[in-house]
């Protein structure tokens, strides 16, 4: 059993992982969650800003969701499917969890869903949204809350017959996630695929790889890899030189502020698509991207943008049943209706209970101060529903 990051909680939600406070309180008299993310290994800067987006949510809200106090336990995944299953076995079983949310890679995810979904228990996914889930396999305890695994990749596709490349590369990880990535690109790119390589997960070293894109001559090469992957991916295309000659597209994970942060200079100029921007307009963006700054002392992701939506759509559906969580039906039904105000603007859940949102476009360049940060180019993509919902049966 992997060992808890976090002791349950109640009243408090920590900020930077802190213990949180205990509670006396019974079943009745709090909402119940299983928070299961990646805390160690590559993946672990992800897993910290889910976890520190989905806090400062519960703080945001009162230091509770819903009108009642949290109990709550933090687990790390450590990136691997048998400590995941143990996890959930636990939060289930033990806990009697009402929620369970926080997986960050759908390798992980995959495997635990089965269980997750056939004990009744409500998944709210703050990160990953697998294709088999919005289609055959949807679930009225299946709630993607971030985005279906296409969404973001789609709209680089589009920005990328937009600007019309007419030759792109496209390289990911052979894993679940990354394979849907590109068949999202390829599903909206109307030009000509020269490359489609796939690497080892957690590959830090992509000599081969930049060496076939070379040869190939393409006009842009579009790359899903994800956390350490991104990073040393960049900093190897720009020592290249074929940042000199060739486009580099991106979802909006690699171009996020923690990524710009560990590679500087040599990621100004990367479009990068998303379904959220820390500038945009909307109230509750302005202050969800002030608190995080306030709270952690860094700018947040889009990772912690989507944990946070998570935390806030919890809070919206507990008071919206009066704090009855123990009433599953009514509970869906108010998770369903997605009433909160999301940092992403528009959202509301399609009938699989995926997203229907707006995809947008980010660069990041260099600002007045010498301060690298990604600036919203536009809307790429507008009430944007993925491609699968057609295969759920789920009314």
């Amino acid at each position: 059993m992997p060992r808890p990051t976090l002791h349950r909680l109640a009243l408090a939600a920590t900020l930077g992982g802190a213990l949180l406070a205990a509670s006396a309180a019974q079943a009745a008299d709090a909402i119940k969650i299983g928070f299961l993310t990646t805390l160690s290994g590559p993946g672990a800067v992800i897993g910290n800003e889910v976890r520190d987006g989905f806090n400062l949510g519960i703080r945001n809200s009162g230091d509770k969701l819903g009108g009642l106090p949290v109990q709550m336990e933090i687990i790390d995944d450590q990136q691997k499917p048998e400590s995941g299953l143990q996890a959930v076995d636990r939060f289930i079983k033990r806990d009697k969890v009402d929620l369970v949310t926080g997986v960050v890679f759908s390798n992980v995810l995959l495997p635990l869903l089965p269980g997750i979904l056939a004990s009744d228990t409500i998944y709210l996914s703050p990160n990953t949204g697998p294709s088999d889930y919005a289609g055959a396999k949807c679930n009225r305890n299946f709630f993607a809350v971030a985005w279906h695994n296409e969404d973001i990749p789609q709209a680089v596709g589009k920005y990328a017959t937009d600007r019309k490349f007419a030759r792109v590369a496209l390289i990911a990880p052979n894993y679940p996630g990354g394979r849907e990535s590109l068949a999202g690109f390829k599903r909206q790119y109307k030009g000509e695929i020269v490359e489609e390589l796939y690497t080892k997960m957690g590959q830090l070293d992509y000599a081969p790889e930049l060496a076939t894109m070379r040869a190939a001559k393409p006009d842009a090469v579009f790359f899903f890899l994800p956390g350490g992957m991104g990073v040393n991916f960049i900093k190897q295309f720009g020592a290249s030189g074929l940042s000199k000659q060739v486009a580099l597209l991106a979802p909006g994970f690699s171009g996020d502020e923690d990524t710009i942060g560990a590679i500087g200079e040599p990621i100004v100029g990367l479009y990068n698509a998303s379904q959220w921007a820390s500038d945009l307009p909307n109230a509750a963006n302005q202050k969800f991207v002030a608190d995080f700054r306030k709270a952690y002392g860094r700018a947040p992701t889009l990772y912690a943008s989507q944990a946070y939506d998570t935390a806030m759509l919890i809070d919206s559906a507990v008071r919206a049943v009066g704090g009855k969580v123990e009433d599953k039906d009514a509970l869906r039904k108010a998770l369903r209706k997605a009433d909160f105000a999301s940092v992403r603007g528009p959202f509301r859940f399609n009938t699989n209970q995926f997203p229907i949102h707006n995809l947008y476009m980010r660069v990041v360049e260099k600002d007045a101060q010498g301060k690298f940060a990604n600036k919203l180019v536009g809307t790429i993509m507008t009430d944007h529903a993925d491609p699968f919902v057609g295969e759920c049966a789920m009314k």
